[in-house]
């Protein structure tokens, strides 16, 4: 009789190993090996010898009917998704706790079961009084949804099975399910992933649609296995800092839509509230006149996005300065100093800067170069830029500014919200065109933006000073410190 052998796996990204150590060699963690047996992570209905049944094989020709969606009754959230939930989907949604997850599932769930459909909400953390107490403050105790307080996904598959099949099943959260046919511990890797697996059977074969809740690591990531990202159709994550009303729902992965969309929301005493406009609320606590503050003119999916970069670069006391971005790639700030200093003879070896995305947003496009830089330089030479301003551009490594896409739809968000001018790249100013009603600044190269930038400013320490003659200032030029 073979004897069954343990293995250890980390609880953190699933690696295995066949001896107990104290780090996980996969993503570095510490103490997160746990023994597990791997017979048991594999079903029964599995382990038993069948032979296997013949299927129907099918062309790549003729026409396929398009997935039918259910919208949540929320704009934000039906963008992200890509018009709503697809049946028989799905769905993984991640976020730092406390950030608004329950709260948003029980708002859309409750718009839906207003509508007429079957929805179910299943939570494994929290007793039905305190779902209940939630749907009061948010002024949704009224709406149908049913509740139940559950862990066993053979329980929940069962219970679900009988009547008619629900139209959305939101399971609160995946980390507290376990299934009778693995013997590990509920919240481990094997048992998220054979939950998971179990409610994903179940979905593909009634045709409702699921949304598993996913707890996040320290690191932001979604806990468990990364395997379970893989067997879902759709990956979202909510964003945002504790301290700032702003939320932001992103989609990281999406078989049914978009990846690049994002929704917006508010933190507000009733819940999530919709934000139609985010780029009237990312700018509406903008400090006007301040150097080292410049708007950039981006682009989230479909949608023109502007927002506040704040640097500050201040003379550092230490042996290596200090580089702090929030909100952006620390990888694309460092190759945007690089360029100041290689090709515009910025001076930054002696200076700690920082860099911030105002309001919680994370920028992922390159098109924030030319505001980053914009911001950098005007903090250096204590320079106010013009705040009617907005700045985009991709900035190469030989310090060229290249053209981006979609400015059309930059330029006519910037001119709706009051903008009068725009700093955009030189090859670009044909695809602008001239109805948007802004004064087009065309820079070729990032050396023409510093130099004008540096012409208006003055030394730190005398806002009253007067600029130098040259263009670009004595501190700027090479072969001087």
């Amino acid at each position: 009789m073979a004897k069954n052998t343990l293995s250890f796996v980390c609880q953190n990204c699933g690696a295995a190993y066949n001896r107990w150590q104290g780090k996980c060699d996969a993503c570095g963690e510490w103490n997160t090996l746990a023994e597990e047996d791997p017979t048991g992570s594999v079903p029964v209905s599995i382990r038993s010898k069948r032979k296997g049944r013949t299927f129907a094989l099918e062309s790549l020709a003729g026409k396929s009917p398009d997935a039918p969606r259910l919208s949540s009754g929320m704009t934000e959230l039906d963008r992200v998704t890509g018009g709503g939930f697809v049946r028989g989907s799905v769905l993984l949604v991640g976020g730092d706790p406390g950030i608004g997850k329950s709260t948003l599932l029980t708002q859309a769930t409750s718009m839906l079961a207003r509508t007429g459909h079957r929805i179910v909400y299943i939570s494994g953390e929290e007793a039905v009084a305190q779902v209940r107490l939630r749907a009061e403050r948010l002024g949704l105790s009224d709406a149908p949804v049913q509740l139940a307080a559950e862990t066993s996904v053979e329980d929940i598959v069962s219970t679900l099975s009988e009547g008619a099949v629900p139209r959305l099943i939101v399971i609160d959260s995946i980390q507290t399910m376990w299934t009778d046919t693995v013997e590990s511990a509920p919240g481990t890797v094997t048992q998220v992933r054979a939950s998971a697996q179990a409610l994903i059977r179940f979905a593909k074969k009634t045709g409702a649609a699921i949304i598993l809740v996913g707890h996040v690591t320290k690191d932001g990531q979604i806990a468990g296995p990364r395997v379970v990202e893989h067997m879902v159709d759709a990956v979202l994550s909510f964003e945002g800092e504790g301290s700032q009303q702003f939320r932001i729902l992103r989609a990281v992965k999406n078989r049914f839509g978009p990846t690049d969309e994002i929704g917006v929301f508010e933190m507000t005493g009733l819940g999530l509230r919709e934000v139609t406009n985010p780029s009237e609320l990312f700018l509406s606590e903008r400090d006007l006149g301040t150097p080292g503050t410049a708007v950039f003119a981006g682009i989230e999916g479909t949608r023109p996005v502007l927002v506040e970069l704040q640097a500050l670069v201040a003379p550092t006391s230490l042996g290596t300065p200090r580089r702090a971005v929030v909100g952006w790639d620390p990888s694309r700030l460092s190759m945007v100093l690089a360029v100041l200093e290689a090709h515009c003879g910025v001076k930054l070896s002696g200076h700690d800067v920082y860099l911030n995305v105002a309001g919680g947003l994370r920028i992922h496009e390159p098109a924030a170069d030319v505001a980053a830089a914009a911001a950098l330089v005007s903090s250096l030479v204590n320079a106010q830029l013009p705040t009617d301003a907005v700045y985009f551009g991709e900035i190469s490594l030989s310090g060229v500014v290249r053209p981006v896409a979609q400015t059309p739809a930059r330029l006519k968000e910037a001119a709706k919200l009051g903008f009068k001018r725009a700093v955009l790249p030189e090859s670009a100013r044909g695809e602008a065109g001239g109805d948007a009603g802004l004064t087009l600044n065309a820079v070729g190269s990032l050396t023409t933006l510093v130099a004008e930038i540096a012409a208006r400013g003055s030394r730190r320490g005398e806002p009253n000073a007067p600029a130098e003659k040259n263009a670009t200032p004595a501190r700027f030029r090479r072969g001087e410190g």
